[in-house]
């Protein structure tokens, strides 16, 4: 008989996998700073500023990039052998969540982004949850310390990117979107 995995357990092992399957990538800020650093990030935001607690929630937020930035890659599991990892692992819901936030890197990238758009408010509940700490994160780091190599028209293109994506999901949580507005209001 398996035994369930305590909460607690559960979001350890999502962090191990994270760090482990993005142990070679780097953020693209000036300091190349660890990608882990990132979805550490997520975690904060949906746990300590937003109060979110959901077990499934929060391993999706770990793993949030995982099928789409890891999956795929030399050295690392197929995006099907990714899917069927993290739903032996996590379960179907962190499964859900992570495949509705994960672009389809065979994509060009504005397809992508127009996707993101598109699919926004039909996400389930917990992928929203994802997908609003993930655009406060990105806004953040934009401000505190942006790619190397993006001028300022890009930096404002990503942040009115960011705040369509998220008016396509207001009314998912307050406390999120709130944050969201406050971060965007720093639109450099």
């Amino acid at each position: 008989m398996e035994r369930r995995k305590e909460p607690i357990c559960q979001l350890i092992d999502a962090l191990a996998l994270a760090a482990e399957a993005h142990r070679h990538q780097r953020r693209k800020d000036a300091d190349a700073s660890p990608y882990i650093n990132h979805p550490i990030s997520l975690l904060h935001i949906l746990s300590i500023d937003a109060g979110i607690t959901e077990p499934s929630v929060l391993c999706a937020a770990a793993l949030h990039d995982y099928l789409e930035d890891c999956c795929g890659q030399a050295g690392q599991p197929s995006v099907e052998e990714g899917r069927s990892i993290l739903l032996a692992r996590f379960g179907q819901d962190v499964l859900a969540y992570v495949d509705a936030v994960s672009d389809d890197k065979r994509l060009p990238k504005q397809e992508r982004k127009r996707l993101q758009v598109e699919h926004a408010a039909s996400a389930p509940f917990g992928a929203r949850l994802v997908k609003l700490a993930d655009k406060i994160a990105n806004l953040r780091d934009i401000q505190a310390s942006p790619p190397a190599d993006w001028p300022l028209a890009r930096r404002r293109e990503y942040f009115d990117w960011a705040k369509q994506v998220v008016d396509r999901m207001r009314g998912t949580h307050a406390s999120l979107e709130a944050l969201f507005d406050a971060t965007y209001a720093g639109r450099p």
